[in-house]
């Protein structure tokens, strides 16, 4: 069961994890472009280039913690049974789990889809699941005014339309106007990611061509001609006597070399000094950690910074959080909702989430304490 179908299909029916039922004949004639070779280049930049995939790690953990409110009291404590052990794919538990996948998938890819997994036999909401977006194509129905979504099988030309869209749960990351799918927030960065790691590529090239120090031992008889006469077996007892001194150096014995002629000890390459690769990485972290919105100290990138800066970039990624809670606030509402009227009660849900660090609590205190203190002094100059 799931969003991908068995081999055999069947006949519409209530269960199922990603109901499908057989090609119907009215399928739309065109859907959205969810191009899946840029999800997979997403993917791969992630794996690639790991401040992208710390930034993205972090924003997700730092969009924190929630609790979901019951107007009913009676029905507080099944919901919070429900949000703490809820199964969420094959290995996962509880809502927050699934509110971690799911925002992990919005950001990467722009798209994120998940659903509601119910028993055929009992009705309830037993399970909550991710699923690859660009497994699934969107498109509005003949009203415009609520979603369609089509199984989409590479194998098969036919699309599969979804029986049950409302157990689909589908968040779009700043779709463009008129648009239904959304933008990665990597959109732009693999173009500066390919130079970054073309960088990276040519210094390791560079320390495998050098690796180890070489040294070019070069003897040069002078002009007398008894010395030229034997200036071969001298080389040889230079380079016999430079190799040994070599193998005891790597077992820890230091031995001088001390030569009588004229002998010049080089190391190759020294002359040719490793091009300075500082600036342009910087400048093209920067782009990304533009583009992340994540302040630089998070990722371990000690760039210079002043308290007062570190405070608005503090703030600058706490209204960044406070808008990928927005996005997830509605859907977690709608399983919530869902879980209620399953269960039989009619109450309303809503979501409560925890202040994003110890900052917010601190100045929440220091903001109070301030308010407490001027109305006492209001109501001391009033009598």
């Amino acid at each position: 069961m799931g969003l991908f179908p068995r081999k055999r299909q069947r006949a519409v029916s209530s269960c199922g994890v990603l109901q499908s039922v057989p090609r119907q004949s009215a399928q739309p004639e065109a859907f959205e472009d969810n191009d899946q070779a840029q999800q997979a280049l997403y993917a791969k930049l992630r794996a690639a280039v790991p401040v992208i995939d710390a930034a993205i790690g972090k924003i997700v953990r730092l969009t924190g913690s929630f609790q979901l409110v019951c107007s009913n009291a009676r029905m507080q404590g099944h919901l919070d049974d429900f949000v703490a052990n809820v199964p969420v794919g094959l290995t996962g538990t509880s809502l927050q789990c699934f509110a971690n996948g799911y925002l992990d998938s919005l950001l990467t890819y722009g798209n994120a889809l998940g659903e509601m997994l119910i028993d055929p036999r009992t009705g309830a909401l037993i399970g909550l699941q991710t699923v690859p977006s660009d497994r699934v194509q969107v498109c509005p129905d003949r009203d415009a005014m609520t979603l369609e979504y089509w199984l989409h099988d590479p194998a098969k030309p036919d699309k599969i339309r979804i029986a049950h869209p409302e157990r689909i749960l589908f968040t779009a990351l700043a779709p463009p106007p008129g648009g239904i799918y959304g933008v990665s927030i990597l959109h732009g960065l693999p173009a500066l990611s390919e130079i970054l790691l073309r960088i990276y590529t040519c210094i390791g090239q560079n320390y495998d061509r050098m690796r180890n120090i070489h040294y070019a031992v070069t003897y040069k008889p002078s002009g007398d001609p008894a010395e030229r006469a034997y200036a071969g077996d001298r080389a040889r007892q230079i380079a016999k006597e430079w190799s040994e001194g070599m193998r005891a150096g790597a077992h820890g014995e230091i031995r001088d070399f001390v030569c009588a002629v004229d002998v010049d000890i080089r190391v190759i390459g020294a002359d040719n000094a490793l091009i300075d690769t500082e600036v342009p990485v910087r400048q093209l972290l920067e782009q990304l950690v533009a583009k992340l919105s994540i302040p630089p100290f998070l990722l371990g990138l000690n760039w210079s910074s002043t308290e007062r800066m570190s405070t608005q970039q503090a703030d600058i990624l706490t209204s960044e959080l406070e808008y990928y809670r927005r996005l997830l606030e509605p859907v977690l509402r709608q399983i919530g909702t869902a879980f209620l009227r399953l269960s039989g009660s009619t109450a309303q849900v809503a979501v409560t989430w925890d202040n994003i660090n110890l900052q917010d609590e601190t100045e929440l205190a220091q903001a109070r304490l301030w308010n407490a203190q001027a109305q006492q002094l209001e109501t001391a100059a009033a009598t």
